[in-house]
């Protein structure tokens, strides 16, 4: 019978001691060696003595030791999160909380732990790049990644650190692997619906032009407007409901006339409806919206939001996927995900 008994305790009522691999080995009745193979992901090891390695793991509550698991295979078993966004933006941005989620249940089905990581000041950057290259965690998915921010993913990919991008990395297009949502194909099938449902003067709410998000849906509006585009017509936001706000109240103030706005993100485009509706124009009446993401706050407008849904779950899923081929050893890949025109009340 096996000394070890509830948790806490051996069966003779004595402190208990951790076990050990050889305690493994004593009950499994294998040596020490089968045990460390089978732990180390059962090379080697007859079908009848992982059976019985499995059965003296449940039976004497033996946990692996992580850190020594990682001296032996270079591994932590541990991914980070890496947002280059505040805290604010974080809490505020409903599309964080969908990735965060995909992405830890993608990494928990392969027994992987995330490491969540801020950065969006030079000094967070620095320490961060030190963390990473630390040798904390096996590898990273970088999220919102902003241009300015171009010298420390440099840093990471000249150190052969494997890291996966959400969204195409501005400057690094063909040196590192990234998942995106189409967004310029997205933007130009928006503006296609706008126009086909009787609308001609188009405006559209920018996101930040340093994330190939807001670059690439600027290029797909632009693009499918052809001839038709104006300037004028174009506001600048940074994907922030203040930020919406403030872009419909400087269209409006210029007096040009339009009949439909694409906003580059949902938050902007439901801001942009309050704006719309204090001025006294009606929507979908005088102006049809659209926008971009499918976030929950898609819901919250009156009338609730026309916009493009990009499929979280897949773009996680696919992000965790790509980063395990890199963690090992595997080339660099890409791939853009299509996007879905959702129809509501908006436009």
């Amino acid at each position: 019978m096996s000394q070890f008994g509830a948790e806490g305790t051996r069966n003779d009522g004595r402190p208990r001691r951790r076990p050990t691999i050889d305690d493994v080995a004593a009950v499994a009745q294998v040596s020490r060696g089968t045990v460390s193979r089978y732990l180390n992901g059962g090379r080697w090891v007859s079908r009848e003595a992982s059976v019985a390695v499995e059965g003296a793991i449940r039976s004497t509550g033996y946990r692996v030791n992580a850190h020594a698991r990682g001296l032996a295979t270079a591994r932590t078993g541990s991914v980070a999160f890496l947002l280059n966004e505040s805290t604010t933006r974080l809490f505020g941005d409903p599309n964080f909380p969908s990735l965060i989620s995909g992405v830890a249940e993608a990494l928990s089905r392969q027994g992987q732990t995330l490491v969540l990581l801020l950065a969006n000041q030079p000094a967070d950057e620095k320490r961060t790049e030190e963390f990473l290259l630390g040798g904390h965690v096996d590898g990273a998915l970088l999220v919102s990644w902003h241009g300015n921010s171009s010298g420390m993913l440099r840093n990471l990919h000249r150190a052969g650190f494997p890291v996966v991008a959400c969204g195409i990395p501005l400057g690094m297009e063909s040196e590192i692997s990234w998942v995106e949502a189409d967004d310029y194909g997205g933007a130009r099938s928006m503006v296609s619906y706008l126009r086909s449902s009787g609308r001609s003067r188009i405006a559209h709410i920018t996101g930040p032009q340093d994330t190939s998000g807001g670059v690439r849906r600027l290029q797909g509006y632009r693009d499918e407007l052809g001839s038709g585009f104006e300037h004028s017509l174009v506001a600048n936001g940074d994907y922030s409901a203040a930020s919406g706000a403030a872009a419909m109240r400087e269209l409006l103030a210029r007096r040009v006339e339009f009949d439909a706005v694409f906003a580059a993100n949902d938050e902007m485009a439901v801001a942009a409806i309050a704006e719309l509706k204090e001025a006294g124009r009606s929507v979908p009446g005088d102006v049809a919206v659209g926008g971009f993401d499918d976030s929950a706050v898609a819901l919250t407008s009156d009338p609730q939001l026309t916009t493009m849904r990009q499929p979280f779950g897949q773009i996680s899923a696919e992000m965790v996927r790509l980063l395990r081929g890199r963690i090992d050893g595997g080339p660099r890949s890409t791939l853009s995900i299509d996007v879905e025109l959702v129809r509501r009340g908006s436009a």
